[in-house]
């Protein structure tokens, strides 16, 4: 048995994709358990610069198996124009499968999504307008329409027939907006159904038995730790659990059966929506960090916020999912800042606080305890062990390390798959 689990320890846009990528390299299975469109990896590899909002990040691996679990928010028009885009690019997307327990984004989940942040005005969560939130919300409600019933004629008529009256009852009541039409959207829907038919199976079984015959399986999450529903900055989080506990209830793996746990560790810290941001730069420093990065949203395009990398948060992301390895990302965007500041530690009143508060005032109050290191002043990217870096680099890195309480297993020094320092040899061992 060989499984490792991928989370962000941050906000999310940690660099995920390129850790996932660079792993699957190495994996037979890469497992998405959780989220939806609403978040995307970018992959760079061999010259070119692939977007992913719902496929798995081994897509690009021919011979690699990729699955999109029960835990994603699955919008069939996502899927398949990312699987035309990426055949039009050459790639092979005949190794994908799809769970058919996976509950389907349906056109008045995205018109909800849009209608209650454009209600909740100043009080909005910063969602990406994708439905995401709304099709959680119908699953747990014990409303939602399934994958399996998507390919279900019958069932689908009855199903979709009801939401759709009761959806247009909330549009029309609630928003003051015109419904949808039945007609239009079982056209649509029953047309993805005949196309995604091929691809659907039975992912809990697929995935327990490729654990049993000692496959390397790598999960994958969207988002990350701070957006967590349960215990992230809520309610400015996702609608789902990016944590390494989101492999169980999202792909349905019992716990034993998860090896290692690796964290995304982004050198600095980024946000995208509103809530709370201790080491939000919001001056110089947060600009450069943003213009150097190219910090905007891959799905959306918008601006992300930045600052400097909150260690505090990355050791709450190791106690929640059980962390072994960082990866710490995109180290090479430090490379031309004299010095660099790192949150060690929160202090609220004059008090040093022990782990991140629940109550958003308290955290949006925080004074971050920031250490101060000087920064190396030269390219990195060229850098392919370890020893090699400057040490200002290092001295960096590990103090992160200590303070979150993880080992150093991957350090990437730039956007390529060949641009990555690899500490952890044994990740699949």
């Amino acid at each position: 048995m060989s499984t490792v689990v991928i989370v962000g320890t941050q906000w999310g846009d940690e660099g995920k994709g390129k850790i996932v990528d660079y792993l699957a390299e190495q994996a037979q299975s890469v497992v998405r358990y959780q989220g939806g469109s609403n978040a995307g990896h970018t992959v760079s590899a061999g010259g070119k610069e692939y977007k992913l909002r719902l496929m798995p990040s081994g897509i690009l691996y021919k011979g690699t198996h990729n699955i999109i679990a029960s835990g994603v928010a699955f919008n069939p028009r996502v899927f398949f124009q990312e699987l035309d885009a990426f055949h039009a690019q050459g790639v092979d997307v005949s190794n994908i499968v799809v769970s058919d327990r996976a509950n389907v984004v349906m056109p008045y989940h995205v018109e909800a999504d849009k209608l209650s942040e454009e209600f909740r005005g100043k009080h909005k969560i910063g969602t990406t307008h994708n439905g995401i939130g709304p099709c959680y919300m119908d699953r747990d409600n014990r409303m939602g329409i399934r994958v399996c019933d998507l390919l279900d004629e019958t069932n689908f008529k009855k199903k979709l027939k009801f939401m759709i009256e009761y959806k247009n009852h909330e549009l029309t009541s609630l928003y003051k907006k015109n419904g949808l039409k039945y007609e239009q959207v079982l056209e649509e829907y029953q047309g993805y159904a005949e196309r995604l038919r091929p691809y659907v199976v039975d992912t809990v079984t697929m995935i327990n038995n490729e654990i049993d015959e000692g496959r390397r399986i790598l999960f994958e999450g969207a988002q990350a730790t701070m957006l967590d529903v349960e215990f992230g900055t809520y309610p400015y989080v996702t609608a789902s659990h990016p944590i390494s506990g989101g492999v169980t209830t999202g792909a349905g793996v019992a716990p034993k059966k998860i090896d290692k746990v690796v964290g995304v560790v982004k050198a600095y810290c980024t946000r995208v929506g509103e809530g709370p941001f201790p080491t939000e730069d919001l001056g110089e420093m947060g600009n450069k960090l943003r213009e150097t990065g190219h910090e905007y949203g891959t799905v959306t395009g918008r601006p992300r916020r930045t600052g400097w990398l909150d260690a505090c948060v990355v050791k709450y992301a190791g106690l929640l999912s059980g962390i072994d390895y960082m990866a710490v990302t995109r180290l090479d965007i430090l490379d031309d800042f004299d010095e660099i500041k790192l949150c060690v530690g929160y202090k609220h009143n004059g008090k040093l606080l022990e782990g991140i508060p629940a109550c958003l005032t308290t955290l949006a109050e925080v004074e971050p305890v920031y250490e101060i290191f000087k920064g190396w002043k030269q390219s990195i990217s060229g850098v392919r062990k370890y020893e090699d870096l400057p040490e200002e680099a290092k001295a960096y890195l590990e103090r992160i390390a200590e303070v979150a309480g993880m080992k150093i297993g991957i350090v990437s020094v730039g956007p390529d798959r060949e641009e990555t320092i690899v500490v952890a040899n044994h990740l699949f061992d």
